[in-house]
């Protein structure tokens, strides 16, 4: 039964790379082995992250978003590389091996209600609007947000809602959440998003200034309003930027 979460992963790569898949997606042999990429780094971090094996529910809703649609057309030929790209105004797509180990870590479940900060491309939210009820989505550079609102509409994701606003603040109006996930370093874990989390609810986010080293940070509200925090991986995030 332990062995189960592999097979399954290892099931959605071959049907990814099956030549009918590939006849109707021209991209799913490409994802098919970004998805065993992202596997081996699992593997390979496990003793650090605690999690060797990523979930089912995780590698499929990986295997599932497009992210070709969320990428420049410039650098297009890489949607589906292991590795950050460029989307403008000093900002990027967060490299798909990340993105698959933060939604992991956040746990969630199938009607949680999860709160994005930094919406960016629109990718991350793409992905966690496969596994949850619904997202909530937080950009403060206003072209990027607006971009990736359309964009989210166009491909069909009825299930998240997204704000052009300073992310430290939450969202106070949707609160609470049963998760919260942070797409950019912050220098401290924000005070708001802590009050806007329910109790066992879980934050993911990168801790440390751009010149510093940033670790991935897992925190977990207690019953009682008290935190625990776990120092997962060293990262490289753009800063989390404040409204002036």
């Amino acid at each position: 039964m332990k062995r189960r979460p592999v097979l399954c992963a290892l099931g959605l790569v071959a049907a990814l790379a099956g030549g009918g898949a590939e006849a109707q997606d021209p991209h799913a042999r490409e994802r098919a082995a970004l998805l065993q990429e992202i596997a081996a780094m699992a593997r390979d971090t496990g003793a650090e992250t605690g999690r060797p094996v990523f979930s089912a529910r995780v590698m499929a809703a990986m295997g599932k978003v497009l992210r070709h649609r969320f990428v420049p057309a410039p650098y297009g030929h890489l949607a589906y590389a292991n590795r950050p790209l460029p989307i403008g105004h000093g900002q990027t797509i967060s490299q798909p091996y990340i993105v698959a180990l933060m939604t992991e870590l956040l746990d969630t479940k199938p009607g949680d209600a999860v709160l994005e900060i930094g919406t960016g491309s629109g990718y991350q939210a793409a992905v966690l609007a496969e596994l949850v009820d619904r997202v909530y989505s937080i950009e403060i550079i206003e072209p990027i947000g607006r971009d990736a609102a359309a964009l989210l509409q166009q491909l069909g994701y009825r299930n998240i809602e997204t704000r052009i606003g300073d992310g430290y603040n939450g969202w106070t109006e949707r609160a609470p959440f049963d998760g919260i996930i942070v797409t950019a370093a912050a220098p401290q874990i924000p005070p708001a998003l802590v009050a806007q989390l329910k109790p066992g609810a879980r934050m993911v986010i990168p801790v440390g200034r751009e010149a510093e080293v940033q670790f991935l940070h897992v925190m977990v509200k207690q019953a009682d309003g008290s935190i625990s925090t776990q120092r997962s991986l060293p990262v490289r995030f753009v800063p989390l930027t404040r409204s002036r």
